[in-house]
């Protein structure tokens, strides 16, 4: 193998071995410390600059890739302030040196580039320079778009937010992992850069888990066809120390009669662990024994597996369009 695929080969390694355990904490303590997205961005970063020496890149490439990273850095350090800087912390003057770098590089990046648009790389009529600097800035999009998504709370979860900031800047563009079937990848003019490609085929994934629950609550006996195919019950001792959002609930009928009545969708907004502890305490109070719950899953449980099908062929719309007739 020569140096290009030693490093893709390397950071398809890294991409399945710190996200398999990102998934696991996220799925064992619904948290992700930023200690480890830190650790971690150290050899994504790495890879990058070698990726970057091997292609000979030009100064400005570099300083746009530092910029970016940057940017990113936000979602675990917050962004650099006036008072930061002036009282001397550290790592907001680093930072902030950081996007001074990238702002150059980009500017310099639009000057040296300004007759080869975006246009001419997508239609490959572009240099090699400006290929590698378009692409290079073009990472700057995925992450906007996820800081932007979790913001407006489209992605809930900060450790996915970050963790697919963390693969754009591992993976920032396709010739960077080694697809193991090209061909459509090959014949497609656009594709979506492969941390939204992740989300996607994430997404997919997502869509198995209601038919293994209908296939778990049929055969437990639960029947109720408005729930089973996205909750299950629980013994209601359990529920209070499990990763869940309780479904069912106690309402007083216009007779005074009280009746167990069960949502058939989760919260828009978690409830406090006190009000939790109240409904619970109001449904045991009525004899109630086991209870519908839905559980919290989170987003980087399914992207880990969507790894698979991200190197066996790449993005999911250059796999799809072809079979719809697009």
């Amino acid at each position: 193998m020569d140096s290009a695929e030693v490093i893709s080969w390397t950071r398809l390694i890294v991409l399945i071995w710190a996200l398999g355990i990102a998934a696991w904490l996220d799925h064992k303590d619904r948290r992700v410390a930023n200690e480890f997205w830190i650790t971690w961005s150290k050899p994504a970063i790495f890879l990058w600059v070698l990726d970057l020496l091997n292609q000979e890149a030009d100064w400005y490439v570099f300083a746009t890739a530092a910029g970016i990273v940057a940017y990113a850095s936000i979602a675990v350090i917050g962004r650099p302030t006036l008072k930061d800087i002036k009282s001397g912390s550290g790592i907001d003057i680093m930072v902030t040196l950081w996007y001074a770098i990238g702002i150059a590089g980009i500017t310099q990046g639009l000057i040296s580039h300004t007759d080869e648009s975006i246009l001419a790389v997508i239609s490959g009529e572009a240099s090699k320079g400006a290929t590698l600097w378009w692409s290079t800035f073009a990472v700057f999009i995925p992450i906007m778009l996820v800081d932007i998504a979790w913001r407006m709370r489209l992605i809930h979860g900060g450790a996915d937010c970050k963790g697919l900031m963390w693969v754009s800047i591992l993976v920032p563009s396709w010739s960077s992992i080694p697809i193991q079937f090209p061909e459509t990848m090959d014949s497609t003019t656009i594709a979506m850069p492969p941390a939204i490609a992740l989300l996607v085929w994430g997404g997919l994934s997502f869509l198995i888990l209601p038919i293994i629950m209908v296939i778990k609550n049929l055969k437990d006996g639960n029947t109720n066809l408005k729930l089973i195919w996205h909750a299950e019950k629980m013994m209601i001792d359990k529920v209070s120390e499990s990763h869940v959002w309780l479904l069912s609930s106690i309402a007083e009928m216009p007779s005074g009669e009280k009746k167990i009545v069960h949502s058939t969708r989760a919260p828009r907004k978690t409830p406090t662990r006190e009000k939790l502890l109240a409904d619970i305490a109001k449904l045991k109070e009525n004899g109630v024994e086991k209870v519908w719950v839905t559980r919290k899953y989170p987003l980087l449980v399914f992207l880990w597996p969507a790894v698979i099908p991200l190197t066996l062929i790449g993005g999911p719309m250059a796999f799809i369009m072809p079979i719809l007739g697009l």
